[in-house]
């Protein structure tokens, strides 16, 4: 085995959602400042080679994030979907499962992995605890309702806090399995 971290980064509400109900995320913005430069996200985009993202999260990239500038075009991505696509450069679409393909990276030389989302693509990496560093972005709203970051769990995970960081108004936290 390498030493490849498996690395959930990614934003919630305070209430911890990922998404509204309708799965948009515009709401990421609200309430943050910019107060200090903050590089906490490129800071641990360097230590990545290798992103994994659900198909519905691949298209809200491609098509409302960043239409016109893949923002992983530097790092392999798989894109875990049932529908057949032909493959882009350094895109690569998969039908197989989140926890076959991590066990397979896992063993494979290379920078840090980073699970990009969705929930679909979260929940059996969780529940095989396959996470090895869970940093969580928290934005100061409450949506009420919409896309869960976790959903129940058959046993609970047990998580070693690392870091608490505030940086313009969002809480940045740091668990280690």
């Amino acid at each position: 085995m390498t030493n490849r971290k498996i690395i959930l980064y990614i934003a919630t509400s305070i209430d911890g959602f990922i998404a509204d109900k309708n799965g948009g995320i515009d709401w990421l913005g609200i309430g943050a400042t910019e107060e200090t430069v903050d590089t906490s996200y490129e800071d641990f985009y360097q230590q990545v080679d290798t992103v994994i993202l659900g198909r519905k999260t691949y298209d809200q990239v491609t098509t409302s994030l960043a239409p016109d500038n893949y923002p992983y075009a530097d790092s392999t991505s798989y894109v875990l979907t049932s529908q057949s696509q032909e493959n882009k450069e350094n895109i690569i679409f998969k039908d197989q499962s989140v926890v076959d393909l991590v066990n397979k990276l896992k063993s494979e030389p290379g920078k840090d992995v980073f699970i990009v989302g969705g929930a679909s693509i979260i929940q059996p990496l969780v529940e095989n605890d396959l996470i090895d560093d869970y940093i969580l972005a928290t934005i100061p709203v409450i949506l009420g309702e919409g896309i869960p970051l976790f959903h129940p769990v058959k046993r609970p995970v047990t998580l070693k806090p690392v870091s608490v960081n505030l940086i313009n108004q969002i809480i940045y936290r740091t668990y280690r399995s």
